[in-house]
């Protein structure tokens, strides 16, 4: 298993160098984002350890970049400080998961472990089906370029269709992923508001590509093109 450690601390640098090694693990070691983009970017890993305040582009923009240039290996970050603001923007620029500095090395190896088995999937930071784009961390939508301005439930029902482009999801997953399971609110719910998704990323732009699959669910094609979906007929509701 290789690892790469982005850490500009030198006593640090060599600290986790020797104790990722002494757990069997290959280990690379850079200073600066400028080298962990070249070396992330060049090199297969199996994990990435990766300190947030490195010198420039720091860790929030190297997790960033490598997701945007499709390197999927899991990153662990790690910061100095313990705000919630600093964990929430690594995780929406793309990294697995944080560690606060001081950790102890033995819930070091085991974070570097439970995210070796999870493996190298992809995860993007910013969504992109078809022309649609979807930006978590900003909120930001855009369908070729235009903005698209979603309420809040809007934005998470949209986020889910794109997660799982082109696979029929049923009314209960999507009240169990977008409501939850105890929502006891309309039954009609999720019909209001993928018609009223539909009225704003798709009709203003003469496009169909949140369908219905009927007695199924919905789906979102990555064009506007009308056809069956996984067996079933598709028609607006």
């Amino acid at each position: 298993m290789r690892v790469l450690v982005v850490e500009d601390d030198g006593a640090m640098a060599r600290l986790l160098r020797r104790a990722l090694a002494s757990e069997g693990y290959a280990v690379d070691v850079v200073g600066n984002g400028t080298d962990a983009l070249w070396s992330g970017t060049e090199n297969d890993y199996d994990v990435v350890v990766l300190d947030a305040m490195i010198p420039a582009p720091d860790g929030f923009e190297v997790a960033r970049q490598l997701r945007e240039r499709g390197r999927w290996a899991p990153v662990l970050m790690l910061t100095a400080r313990g705000d919630v603001s600093d964990r929430v923007r690594g995780l929406d620029a793309g990294a697995d998961d944080y560690l606060t500095k001081p950790f102890a090395l033995d819930e070091l190896f085991a974070r570097v472990r439970s995210l070796v088995r999870r493996g190298a999937v992809p995860r993007p930071a910013v969504m992109r089906v078809g022309d649609l784009l979807l930006d978590p961390s900003s909120r930001r939508v855009e369908r070729g370029g235009v903005p698209v301005d979603l309420t809040s439930k809007e934005f998470a029902l949209l986020a889910e269709f794109m997660r799982h482009p082109g696979r029929v999801l049923s009314r209960a997953h999507l009240i169990d992923h977008v409501w939850d399971s105890a929502y006891d609110g309309a039954s009609n719910v999720v019909e209001v508001h993928v018609r009223r998704l539909r009225e704003k990323v798709d009709r203003p732009f003469g496009v169909e590509t949140i369908r219905t699959s009927r007695g199924a669910g919905y789906l979102l094609h990555a064009d506007g093109e009308l056809g069956a979906a996984d067996g079933h007929e598709e028609t607006a509701p």
